[in-house]
C-alpha cells in the first residue's frame, strides 16, 4: 500500500519538496512503534518444543518512548500440552532500556498469559534483568530471569519458582546481510519450566536479512529430555527454521 500511495502522488511531491526537507532534519517522534510477524517449524521455549515440534505462527508489536520506556505484546501458537488445554501464549511486557557508551540496561517484567486454559494457574509474572555490551561487530548479552513462586509454576501441589540465566553472542558479518548467533541458558528448579532440578539449553544460528525479510535456520538442543503426553522427545536436538517480517 505505500508503494501505491507514493506512486499516485508522485506529481504532487516536487511541489512540496521544501516541507519534506525540513521533515528529514526534524527530530525523531518521542514515541515509536514497531512490529513483527514470523513463521517458524518448532517454537522452542529454552530448548523445549511448545509446538510438540511442529510449526507455529509469532507476531508481536512494542511502542517505545524516547525515555527509555517501552511495552510490548508478543504472541505464539502453541500445542494443548503446554498450558490446561490452551493453544495460545501471549506475553505482556512493560520495560526500561538504555545505553551508555556500547552497553545497553535493560529491566522488566513479562507476564505470561495462556488464554482458553479453562480456569486452570497457568499463568505466570517473571521479571528480568539484562546487560548487552557491543564488541566491534559483535554484542555479548548476559540475561537473568526470575520468576517467583506461583502455583502455575508448581509440579506437585503448592508454588514454586524457577530462575533462568543466560549468555548470548551475536555477530553481523561485515559487508554481507549474514548474521551468526550462539545462546547458552541455564533454567534452576525445579518447577513446571524445569526438566527435574534444572537443565542447560543451547542453540547456534545463522540469520539472512533481505529488506524487511529474515530467513534464518538454528540448531536447537538440551541437555535432558522431555516428552509431551503423546511420548514424543520435546527436547530433542533439532533444527529450526524461521522467516520473519518486521516493520
Amino acid at each position: 500500500m505505500r508503494t501505491s500511495i507514493l506512486a499516485l502522488t508522485g506529481p504532487f511531491l516536487a511541489l512540496a519538496a521544501t516541507p519534506v526537507a525540513a521533515q528529514d532534519t526534524a527530530p525523531p517522534p518521542p514515541l515509536t512503534i514497531s512490529g513483527s510477524a514470523t513463521l517458524v517449524s518448532d517454537y522452542r521455549f529454552r530448548g523445549v518444543s511448545q509446538t510438540n515440534k511442529r510449526f507455529a505462527v509469532q507476531g508481536g508489536l512494542t511502542v517505545a518512548h524516547d525515555s527509555g520506556l517501552y511495552a510490548s505484546v508478543w504472541g505464539s501458537s502453541i500445542d494443548d500440552y503446554v498450558a490446561a488445554g490452551s493453544d495460545q501464549e501471549i506475553d505482556l511486557i512493560a520495560g526500561y532500556r538504555t545505553t551508555r557508551g556500547g552497553t545497553t540496561f535493560d529491566v522488566g517484567v513479562l507476564y505470561y498469559y495462556y488464554p482458553g486454559s479453562g480456569g486452570a494457574k497457568t499463568d505466570f509474572v517473571e521479571p528480568y534483568a539484562s546487560v548487552a555490551h557491543m564488541i566491534g561487530p559483535a554484542t555479548a548479552k548476559l540475561t537473568v530471569n526470575y520468576a517467583p513462586k506461583a502455583a502455575a509454576l508448581s509440579i506437585g501441589g503448592g508454588k514454586q519458582d524457577n530462575l533462568y540465566v543466560a549468555g548470548d553472542l551475536s555477530v553481523g558479518i561485515p559487508t554481507t546481510p549474514l548474521s551468526l548467533s550462539a545462546h547458552f541458558g541455564r533454567s534452576f528448579g525445579p518447577s513446571y519450566l524445569t526438566i527435574g532440578k534444572g537443565y542447560s539449553d543451547w542453540n547456534v544460528g545463522v540469520a539472512y536479512s533481505w529488506q524487511a525479510l529474515t530467513f534464518g535456520v538454528s540448531y536447537v538442543d538440551a541437555s535432558k529430555a522431555a516428552y509431551a503426553p503423546g511420548g514424543r522427545n520435546v527436547a530433542r536436538a533439532g533444527v529450526v527454521g524461521s522467516v520473519g517480517v518486521s516493520f
